[in-house]
């Protein structure tokens, strides 16, 4: 099949899938159950694997592998990405029932910027090839970093982010049911639920800087990334709404994923001696989070026999 045939039919796709998702299902602002939630994520789920297939006929055998084992790792670290979520919620004590709606701009918002990065990366890669040392090193640093960080609390407070949109913008006190902008005593007035989307979109540019990377050493076709990029962010929203209150059982995700992130460094750096068969980078991602999940959960239920 022609590329710009793909491009252009896959964005017309996610377009419709967004507007059926925002416009018919979830039209009213409602809390989102956590049986519905596990139903939206097993959706995009089989919608990911069902659209693997459709590459491994359509692209061939090694970009079918290509595409799972970079949905696995973007996947992987957006779970990272719902904790820090969890926080912003909590902080701005958003309601349950407005939480969809700002997560589906803040996701929306997010593959703009996502797209952009990784069109950039992979034109950098392609013509400055030292840069995959760079890349490579800075996955391997971020990786040790999250061996050594303590598990602090963000606090918000004293973010210079917030704190700047807070001068430039004239934000009311409270929500005004889930608009974003009102217009009160002849002025335009943000409202805070304007200003958590805008800090998901900034927390989900710190987060790319950390995957886009880490996915352009599995593959270097732009629409193999841009695809597994998009289908785990879409899922997304959905298992925010599962995993919020169970972060406890995720303990030692944070080392597996930085086990990830360092062999995927690894792998970056030394692509021009070795290449490591995509099949062994497969295996090696989905064993470390099987291990890094069940340790989580037996540290629990010992905790509880206790």
């Amino acid at each position: 099949m022609n590329q710009s045939l793909l491009w252009i039919s896959f964005n017309i796709f996610i377009l419709i899938m967004l507007a059926l998702d925002l416009g018919v299902f979830n039209r009213k602002s409602t809390q989102i159950t956590v049986k519905s939630a596990l139903g939206w994520t097993a959706f995009w789920v089989f919608l990911s694997f069902l659209f693997n297939v459709f590459v491994y006929f359509q692209l061939g055998e090694q970009k079918a592998f290509e595409f799972f084992t970079c949905y696995i790792i973007e996947k992987s670290l957006s779970v990272d990405n719902i904790f820090v979520i969890i926080l912003i919620f909590s902080y701005f004590k958003v309601p349950v029932q407005y939480q969809h709606k700002v997560l589906f701009w803040g996701i929306l918002g997010a593959l703009v910027m996502r797209i952009i990065f990784i069109l950039a990366g992979v034109e950098l890669i392609h013509n400055f090839h030292f840069l995959i040392y760079v890349f490579g090193g800075f996955l391997i640093f971020t990786g040790i970093r999250f061996l050594v960080q303590k598990d602090e609390s963000v606090n918000l407070d004293t973010n210079p982010f917030i704190k700047l949109l807070r001068m430039i913008f004239p934000i009311t006190p409270d929500f005004r049911g889930d608009k974003f902008f009102v217009r009160e005593s002849g002025r335009l007035w943000v409202t805070p639920l304007f200003l958590v989307v805008i800090v998901i979109e900034g927390t989900d540019l710190v987060f790319a800087v950390d995957s886009i990377p880490a996915i352009l050493a599995i593959s270097n076709d732009s629409f193999i990334v841009y695809t597994s990029n998009v289908f785990a962010i879409l899922g997304l929203r959905s298992l925010y709404f599962a995993l919020a209150g169970i972060e406890k059982y995720f303990t030692y995700l944070k080392y597996g994923l930085a086990a990830i992130l360092i062999f995927v460094g690894v792998k970056m750096c030394i692509a021009d001696w070795y290449k490591i068969p995509i099949e062994l980078s497969l295996a090696f991602i989905v064993l470390t989070l099987s291990v890094a999940v069940l340790a989580s959960m037996a540290i629990q239920s010992s905790k509880k026999e206790l």
